[in-house]
């Protein structure tokens, strides 16, 4: 039996295209979920696969008529091991699932989200086909394993070739940021004018201030917020250390940390705090979304960025500069190469690299409301003039009418 698709785009039937993402589901992937609306919003037909969790447990939906293809996973990774059986296993349903898109709704172009850099090998057979392939380049997966695991060796060389073997598939490539896509050319070998960098800036009339959520900011003077993934890299444990020295050194009990968000490090920053003897002054909310969501980052009056000082953070666009930078939240971070760039004079950047430090920089918005609500305004100012998701949208979009034309009509 030979294996046949559906016909290629032409002018009689819309431009098609399946996301694969394997980090996070869909929609609650901002990135990937505001990219899927770009592109349906410029005629294309949009399929995505992803994994599923408690909050999106359905295996199908369809959503602003997108159709989202979710799988199971076996575990939520930390350790090695934990990876490779997580990856081995969203290899295989991405393999199904993709084959079953290409019977059914069909595609003229796969995206593939990292990490892993491995989803290529789920494209790579449909590259017979005449499909192409589009590498969204979220993360540094070699970086953030050295970062990780403070190594290189084996398993490091594995990343680089995994994320070269990506770059020479790839008919395009989307990198998170200009540092991702000078590495893609340097790095990856990839011509200029085949590589696109889109920031995952938010789409302001999705992000938007509400009313703040009282119970949340229980009295306290001053707020502190965290929002996004709780994992090992991102430095949640560094903001619980943080709050233990404004609470305990500096003996600043009116101030209150709130974390928005969950992940795989949830339990062991909440024996942190309880450890450090600030459990009654952060609130942990889980994973939160729609007004709820909104309401309570409505309350932060500083927005913290915990990550720590490494190759890899020190590389990447942190969403949370973009996010809270759109609410007109200043931000307060360690001195990050790209963080900086973006933040630019808006932002507080710690003196040395350590939770005291982080702790000195956040106390000086914290004694000082005028240099604070300043400094709020300023990030809300760069933010509207500079994070802007309609032209980054553009030259997403861009991306993909460049692959249907060559499609179409080479």
């Amino acid at each position: 039996m030979s294996l046949t698709f559906p016909l290629l785009a032409t002018k009689d039937r819309p431009p098609r295209c399946v996301i694969v993402v394997e980090n996070l589901p869909v929609p609650f992937d901002r990135r990937v979920w505001q990219e899927a609306n770009a592109l349906k919003a410029a005629g294309w037909e949009v399929s995505v696969i992803c994994p599923l969790n408690e909050q999106h447990p359905e295996r199908f939906e369809e959503i602003n008529g997108i159709a989202i293809y979710r799988h199971p996973l076996p575990v939520e990774a930390r350790g090695k091991m934990g990876f490779i059986l997580e990856y081995a296993s969203a290899l295989f349903h991405e393999t199904r699932l993709l084959l079953k898109i290409a019977f059914t709704r069909g595609f003229d172009v796969i995206q593939g989200c990292n990490p892993p850099d491995l989803i290529f090998l789920v494209a790579a057979p449909y590259k017979l086909f005449g499909k192409k392939y589009v590498f969204d380049h979220h993360d540094l997966c070699p970086e953030l394993y050295a970062a990780k695991y403070g190594r290189r060796g084996f398993f490091h060389r594995l990343l680089l070739l995994a994320e070269k073997s990506t770059f020479r598939l790839a008919d395009r490539v989307i990198s998170a940021n200009d540092t991702y896509r000078d590495i893609a050319i340097e790095r990856g070998g990839r011509a200029p004018e085949d590589v696109t960098a889109v920031y995952s800036v938010p789409d302001r009339q999705k992000l938007r201030r509400v009313e703040p959520n009282s119970e949340l900011r229980a009295g306290a003077a001053v707020v502190l917020g965290y929002l996004g993934i709780i994992a090992d890299q991102d430095g949640v444990d560094h903001l619980i250390r943080m709050m233990a020295h404004i609470v305990h050194d500096s003996g600043r009990r009116d101030v209150r940390a709130v974390i928005v968000g969950d992940g795989p490090a949830l339990a062991s920053v909440k024996a942190l705090s309880r450890s450090l003897g600030v459990a009654e002054q952060v609130t942990f909310t889980g994973y939160l979304r729609g007004q709820e969501m909104l309401a309570a980052i409505s309350t932060f009056d500083i927005g913290i960025i915990p990550d720590p000082v490494n190759e890899y953070n020190d590389k990447i666009s942190m969403n949370k500069v973009f996010e809270y930078s759109t609410l007109g939240i200043p931000s307060v971070s360690y001195d990050l190469s790209e963080t900086r760039r973006l933040l630019r004079a808006t932002g507080t950047f710690a003196k040395d690299t350590t939770p005291h430090g982080l702790a000195e920089a956040a106390l000086s918005l914290i004694d000082d409301e005028a240099h604070r609500r300043d400094a709020g305004a300023r990030a809300g100012k760069l933010a509207e003039e500079k994070f802007n998701w309609d032209s980054e949208a553009r030259k997403y979009v861009e991306v993909y009418e460049a692959l249907v034309k060559i499609r179409a009509y080479a």
